[in-house]
């Protein structure tokens, strides 16, 4: 991909999906700001330096619209445009549906489906400025498929499918592209707000890793790499004629 003095912005990039598409980026020639929330991104920030790119971390929560709206003016001043845009920050608490609280609820949502929201409505000036924006969101395979094991992560990610064409719809007078990307399971760190699920019996159901019934058609499960991959490539200019779409990553396990 060529994205050679495109800036983007890219949320959750401190680990996990958001470092594999960090890196991604600036390998394609982009340069990246990205957010963290508690401790500073000195991994991504060591692996960005070996790939000899340059990425800006700022400090940022999600759940508060200033502090959105002070990562994209950071990364105007430090880098003078912004073109590119990938929601990604999120929260997952593995938590069954009646074991929710109205708390717990509140917190995922604020993040998962209102940070993406905010987001998008903060970024979109910068763009029309630079004339040129691709927004990128994440979303999840359980966008479409229930995952049993935390349904309103399932639901937010439902949202932002949609909220994915909605924006499509609005911003396409203007030249700038949404597109969602729809993860299978990829192997991250846990989070620290993720918890295994226990049958009565005390049998863990589900590891960290999110692994979805069935098996792999690539033989895997996913790396960061992989979804970053699909990110560079939505970001490209050369992508113009996609919008309000939807790329599946899952290594073919909704093909079971």
């Amino acid at each position: 991909m060529a994205l050679t003095d495109r800036v983007a912005v890219v949320t959750g990039s401190a680990t996990g999906i958001g470092q594999g598409i960090t890196l991604a980026l600036v390998q394609a020639g982009a340069k990246v700001a990205g957010t963290y929330n508690s401790d500073p991104p000195d991994e991504t920030i060591r692996q960005v330096k070996e790939a000899g790119g340059d990425f800006y971390p700022v400090k940022t929560d999600m759940r508060n619209r200033d502090s959105i709206r002070n990562l994209f003016a950071e990364a105007y001043k430090h880098y003078g445009r912004i073109d590119i845009h990938v929601n990604n920050a999120a929260v997952q608490f593995n938590k069954l549906l009646f074991e929710y609280t109205e708390a717990d609820y509140d917190w995922l949502m604020t993040v998962n489906v209102k940070g993406y929201w905010r987001a998008i409505q903060e970024v979109v000036p910068y763009m029309k400025q630079a004339r040129y924006g691709r927004i990128i969101n994440v979303a999840s395979i359980h966008d479409k498929r229930p995952t049993g094991f935390d349904a309103i992560y399932g639901t937010a990610k439902g949202g932002v499918k949609m909220l994915t064409r909605e924006a499509a719809l609005a911003l396409g007078p203007y030249g700038i592209t949404v597109n969602t990307l729809s993860p299978g399971a990829v192997r991250v760190a846990p989070s620290a707000v993720k918890k295994p699920i226990i049958r009565d019996s005390g049998e863990a159901i589900l590891d960290f890793y999110n692994y979805p019934p069935g098996n792999f058609l690539s033989g895997r499960a996913g790396q960061p790499y992989d979804m970053g991959f699909l990110v560079s490539f939505m970001a490209d200019e050369r992508s113009v004629f996609m919008t309000g779409s939807d790329i599946r990553s899952d290594g073919g396990a909704m093909m079971y």
